[in-house]
């Protein structure tokens, strides 16, 4: 019997419950058939049989929860020996009968040193991604690579990620150019792994296999049994992401891939020569594209045309969702700095015998963790619904930083149970990861709010722009020498910072983020204050 085992089915998902069972023990299937629908935390779907032949055992029930990449069900597959009697038969074979596997899996890529031709599958490299762009190779084919040697530099849409090798070996074929889009759980490169101990493992046959039934759990994942058989384009979600933004009816597509499945190039071939045949072939919003496109008296005047991938366009999509779905509001006001000057440049000469660098953001991050515990709205979230509003223990006060690849948002993880001197380090940590572009995720993910230190580069006022989903950000305005009047009306210096605060309107009213502010603000202007918080 052969296992059949459960892929990938959605982003990060790693169980799912059995619905039902469209097949029973004993019944003949066939390749790409359905045989059981399953639900997972964000939809119920179809999976389908990569093989065909007769099913053996379920191994669940309906109503379990199965795991991905375990067992679902065994099954004896048309023209194909179990890995049972595989593994008996190699157990009780003679040298010759050896010898003979080893010819056959030389025929397979794999040569008689035990050397096997294996495509890099590219991993999971983050909650919810699904592609990256290619920024840099750092082997070429031909290289031999080292177990955990960085590979390649990808950017998805939060940072810069280095892709280890899995194994020593040759690369053989790098699949992507620079520049490149490449899918998660798809080939990334192939590579000549040496010394595969292949045939003392007692699964030939099944060695073999591997990287290609690894490529079909793949695709018959990503199609999720969109095929033609129920009337649909056999296609992978990439490919129908395209058709959609391109106007394109797959069905109309011809399909050049395995088993007819409609490839990206299919669909620019079908507009191709449908743009050669006229208006007429396609629909009025497909037509009035191609004309924009090739107006050349608007095309004429373009200087350049950057894509807007990886950190410009998450950035996009996400202010584009905030200024849309949040009810933003504004408060500015006027930071006294002078007693935090001289307390900074008191405390600098300690944290550099530490190799600490002490800047003002240590202070303003931990002042507002102090702010937080009397004001929790402002450390709170909306669920999806709009319908509960979630107050959230850990204060992840995130800080704006202009990167090389862009503004990211990295955050410092439970300020309120973090010294000064821990904060900083943090701050020094987190500040020279992002500017190197290759902060972790988890740097990047759960924030509670935010601060956008404009000054650093000149600005005085701005309205910032909230990050969703917290319900407020802070931009920190330059530091001026400004002239204010005393009680008696005489003119003296003071160093003034502006303060700017955008509010979530649905979930905190303007007077409750005036009474927030003052207190943050009261930290910073008397650091002593703090004093009688500090744990």
């Amino acid at each position: 019997m052969n296992e059949f085992i459960l892929p990938d089915i959605g982003e990060g998902i790693v169980e799912c419950e059995l619905l039902e069972w469209l097949v029973n023990e004993g019944d003949q299937i066939e390749e790409d058939q359905p045989v059981a629908e399953v639900m997972t935390d964000k939809a119920t779907v179809q999976i389908p049989a990569m093989h065909k032949g007769v099913v053996r055992k379920l191994h669940y029930k309906t109503g379990d929860i199965a795991k991905v990449h375990e067992p679902l069900f065994a099954m004896d597959i048309e023209g194909e020996a179990s890995t049972e009697s595989v593994s008996e038969n190699v157990t009780e074979s003679t040298n010759n009968v050896i010898e003979e596997s080893v010819e056959k899996l030389a025929s397979h890529e794999i040569n008689q040193q035990g050397s096997q031709q294996e495509a890099f599958i590219l991993p999971d490299i983050g909650e919810g991604i699904v592609e990256c762009e290619i920024v840099k190779w750092c082997i070429q084919e031909g290289d031999l690579v080292e177990e955990d040697q960085v590979v390649v530099e990808v950017m998805t849409d939060k940072a810069v990620v280095e892709i280890p090798a899995k194994h020593q070996g040759v690369v053989t074929k790098l699949h992507y150019a620079q520049g490149d889009i490449a899918q998660v759980h798809t080939p990334l490169f192939d590579q000549t792994i040496a010394g595969s101990a292949t045939i003392a493992s007692g699964e030939p046959e099944r060695v073999i296999q591997t990287t290609e039934e690894q490529q079909t759990v793949q695709e018959a994942s990503a199609s999720q049994v969109s095929n033609t058989k129920n009337g649909k384009a056999l296609a992978s979600p990439a490919v129908r992401r395209v058709a959609r933004e391109k106007n394109v009816d797959l069905s109309m597509v011809a399909g050049s891939g395995k088993k007819g499945r409609v490839l990206k190039e299919d669909i620019e071939h079908f507009l191709s020569n449908n743009a050669q045949k006229g208006p007429s072939s396609q629909n009025k919003s497909q037509s009035s594209s191609h004309s924009t496109l090739v107006n050349t008296s608007e095309s004429s005047d373009i200087l350049e045309t950057i894509p807007m991938r990886g950190i410009k366009a998450a950035m996009a999509k996400q202010m584009l969702a905030s200024v849309t779905t949040i009810p933003h509001f504004t408060v500015s006001d006027e930071l006294v700095m002078d007693e935090l000057i001289a307390l900074r440049q008191a405390l600098k000469p300690q944290f550099e015998k530490e190799g600490v660098k002490l800047s003002f953001m240590p202070f303003f991050i931990k002042a507002l963790s102090l702010a937080l515990h009397e004001f929790p709205v402002v450390n709170s979230r909306l669920n999806k619904d709009e319908t509960e509003l979630h107050y959230l223990r850990s204060h992840n006060i995130g800080m704006a930083v202009d990167s090389k690849i862009g503004l990211l948002v990295p955050n410092i993880k439970n300020v309120q149970n973090l010294s000064l001197f821990e904060v900083a380090k943090e701050c020094d940590r987190i500040i020279a990861s992002a500017r190197e572009g290759k902060l972790s995720n988890a740097d990047l993910s759960n924030g509670t709010i935010s601060i956008s230190n404009i000054g650093a580069i000149g600005g005085m006022t701005a309205t910032p722009v909230i990050n969703k989903p917290e319900v407020a950000i802070v931009a920190l305005g330059k530091t001026q020498k400004l002239p204010r009047f005393d009680e008696t009306g005489e003119v003296f210096a003071q160093s003034i910072m502006m303060l700017n605060w955008s509010g979530d309107h649905r979930v905190i009213d303007g007077a409750t983020m005036v009474r927030f502010n003052n207190l943050w603000m009261s930290y910073l202007q008397s650091p002593q204050l703090m004093l009688m918080h500090l744990k």
